[in-house]
């Protein structure tokens, strides 16, 4: 790894973990063996709402990965966390790219559907969890919510804060074919008690599985809360993250028509002599206010900023020309494709979010309400140039010849801002107590959407402006206290899609469109603690696709009609679990289109399930073994369905180990993914033409935790 100042950084924090622990640390280190298992399970989130609430009296379906668990199941990306709930899936999750998820099979908009504490931020490069207490994903339409985003739902990223006590963590991680992973935590009080602190800083230098997808990151973020007085608590955060990787580009299909065979994951597409990595750098600010007027009251305000800058690079895989008049999208059927030289240079994205709201308390008779009165505003500006896609020559999926010659060196087109957003937006939601059984939630959200868009250089902006009321309304019965049922109404929004490249239309964005969920669920802790869901839903949004003249349109709707089943918990003081499954139909109806209609929407599997046990080992303290299993049925890969992806089973095996020596506690991590080196198509998309991503085969990752 290539040293440089952001990973000095990461040095210096990692002197200060130990300095700080060194004073506490007897002279005569004796090994303990420490027991117990740290599995606790999230019982709130804010995500479902507007602010933390117990999820067993919130109507909708949310699931939420607290630190400690993260940390037991070495997570360190969204990929590794969303394998553990069913209703996640890939959606075109390109290694060395973006992470990019689908939930409940509708793919999630990158410029809206991933949340940090609530505000929108762009899902453009992997977002890192070093400084992340908390990931919470919300399934379903979140319209009285969020305004804006993708009907399946949203992700939202729990951001860490000042502890009471004194913190001090480190981890290292050997994973892939070599991947080195290095991060601190670091947390606290100042002298003067009212101020608080949390660093957090990571380095990486990566060894893909795909060889040659190969590239480094670094991390630092800084957390700070100041009590201004007993009622007042100001909290300002910031990070960034530079990250430069090969991008592994996906597979099409042979003659547009045939899945390919015989090829192996760890074969990267984009192997030239001239391939560079991406190169993205992004970089968050937030602020957030927090006033309480009286017992009953509460003021509550947060901002972010976010930038985003990418330099973008490919030797892109896409049609064949080798083969009678060739096929596009789709390769020859000897393994033929086209090899492009794709730049785009100086992309930038810049959004930026606030939120207000007033809460409080009050009864009118025997009806006791929760009220919420709010007001929100984003702003997100993209700025790009014409893209470079020159063809440079052609290779072979299996033989995977080098390009000769290699191309020129051409430049991309000046980068100036291209399309704007804004969204302006009041909220209001009464949860009124009805009863000790029956609790009703309405709520109400007036959004106004804004939109300047340049599609082609050389034609005028394209101008929108659009105002949408979405209203929610649940139900929630208690029988007991540990359960409830509820029933749900709600309406949803999202910006049109926006043209893909090679489209008629290409890089034009179509206009917003409403979605309409319905949802009946149950939720409950059995003895134990352990917590269990399940809910039905029906969820419509109009379809989006490239139709057969090539343009990029929204006809008739899709439909996904669901269930969602999930247990979380211990079986005993020995035994962690976590089961998650979802049964989906997705239909496309009302086209108008034969070709479609009828038809199964794609990439969304029609079963998808996955269980995790963990178990400690009574004859070894501080032993444990965990296994892994996940289930996903077939999947359409195109609207038409001329081609089925077949389903797969992966299995994944681990072990930890806990023992202590002075006053530091080490944790050692074990983990195999995919056990049986299964290859399976993980990911299809119709994106840009069409492909398929396999995934990862056999690999190990071996970490070791210190807490001082």
């Amino acid at each position: 790894m290539t040293f440089n100042l952001k990973q000095s950084v990461l040095a210096c924090a990692v002197l200060q973990a130990f300095s700080a622990s060194a004073q506490q640390t007897p002279e005569g280190v004796a090994s303990v063996v420490v027991t117990g298992s740290r599995w606790v399970a999230s019982d709130r989130a804010s995500i479902g709402g507007f602010g933390d609430a117990a999820l067993l009296d919130t109507p909708a379906a949310i699931s939420a990965l607290t630190r400690a668990q993260m940390q037991d199941l070495s997570i360190r990306n969204v990929t590794d966390a969303a394998r553990f709930d069913a209703s996640v899936g890939d959606a075109y999750n390109a290694v060395g790219y973006a992470e990019q998820f689908s939930i409940r099979g509708f793919a999630l908009d990158n410029a809206t559907s991933y949340r940090k504490d609530g505000i929108a931020i762009p899902a453009d490069a992997p977002i890192p969890l070093e400084n992340k207490e908390r990931i919470e994903t919300l399934r379903g339409l979140a319209g009285l919510q969020a305004g804006v985003a993708a009907p399946g739902g949203m992700i939202n990223f729990v951001t860490k804060r000042p502890t009471a006590n004194v913190l001090r963590s480190a981890l290292l991680e050997l994973s892939e074919r070599g991947t080195v992973h290095g991060s601190v935590d670091l947390g606290g009080r100042f002298a003067d008690r009212r101020f608080g602190y949390r660093i957090n800083a990571a380095a990486e230098d990566i060894q893909s599985y795909v060889r040659g997808a190969d590239g480094e990151r670094q991390f630092v973020s800084f957390a700070f809360d100041w009590q201004l007085s007993p009622d007042a608590l100001l909290g300002l955060d910031l990070d960034h993250q530079h990250r430069s990787q090969i991008t592994a580009p996906g597979y099409q299909l042979l003659r547009n028509e045939a899945l390919p065979t015989g090829v192996s994951p760890r074969t990267l597409l984009n192997a030239q002599a001239w391939t560079k990595p991406v190169e993205t750098d992004t970089s968050n600010l937030g602020l957030r206010f927090d006033y309480r007027i009286n017992a009953d009251w509460n003021l509550a305000a947060k901002a972010n900023k976010h930038w985003f800058k990418r330099d973008d690079y490919t030797a892109f895989p896409y049609g064949c020309s080798n083969e009678g008049d060739g096929f596009y999208p789709g390769y020859c059927s000897n393994g033929d494709y086209d090899v492009y030289d794709y730049q785009s240079v100086g992309e930038r994205k810049t959004p930026w979010g606030a939120q207000a709201m007033l809460q409080g308390r009050f009864a009118t008779g025997a009806v006791r309400h929760a009220l919420t009165v709010g007001a929100a505003i984003s702003e997100r500006h993209d700025s790009f140039g014409e893209y470079v896609y020159d063809y440079a020559g052609y290779s072979n999926i299996y033989l995977n010849r080098p390009v000769d010659p290699a191309p020129g060196n051409p430049v991309t087109g000046p980068v100036q801002e291209r399309r704007s957003d804004r969204e302006t937006a009041l909220f209001v939601q009464d949860v009124a107590t009805l009863s000790e059984q029956f609790t009703l939630h309405t709520g109400l959200r007036y959004v106004r959407l804004k939109r300047d868009e340049l599609a082609e250089i050389d034609q005028p902006w394209v101008r929108a402006d659009d105002d949408f009321v979405l209203p929610s309304v649940a139900l929630v019965y208690k029988p007991l206290r540990d359960w409830s049922v509820y029933g749900s109404l709600s309406h949803g929004l999202q910006h049109g899609g926006i043209a893909e490249m090679g489209t008629t239309n290409e890089n034009s964005a179509l206009p917003p469109s409403r979605s309409k969920q319905a949802e009946l669920g149950v939720k409950g802790i059995l003895a134990g603690g352990a917590m269990v869901s399940a809910a039905l839903f029906d969820i419509r949004q109009g379809l989006e696709y490239v139709d057969a003249a090539g343009s990029f349109v929204r006809a008739g709707q899709q439909r996904h009609r669901g269930l969602e089943l999930a247990a979380q918990g211990r079986l005993n003081a020995d035994l962690n679990y976590s089961l998650s499954l979802m049964a989906l139909q997705a239909r496309q109806d009302g086209t108008g289109d034969a070709a479609v209609e009828g038809k199964r929407v794609t990439n969304v599997p029609e079963l998808r399930s996955t269980a995790w046990v963990e178990y400690a080992v009574p004859a070894v303290a501080g032993l444990k073994v965990h296994a892994l299993w996940q289930y996903s049925g077939s999947k359409a890969f195109d609207p038409a369905n001329r081609a089925v992806v077949p389903g797969y089973h992966v299995a994944g095996a681990g072990a930890s180990y806990a023992l202590k020596f002075g006053a530091t506690h080490v944790i050692v991590r074990a983990r195999v993914d995919n056990v049986f080196d299964k290859f399976y198509w993980r990911d299809v998309t119709q994106s840009l033409g069409g492909y398929l991503l396999p995934g990862a085969p056999r690999s190990l990752r071996l970490s070791a935790q210190f807490d001082f």
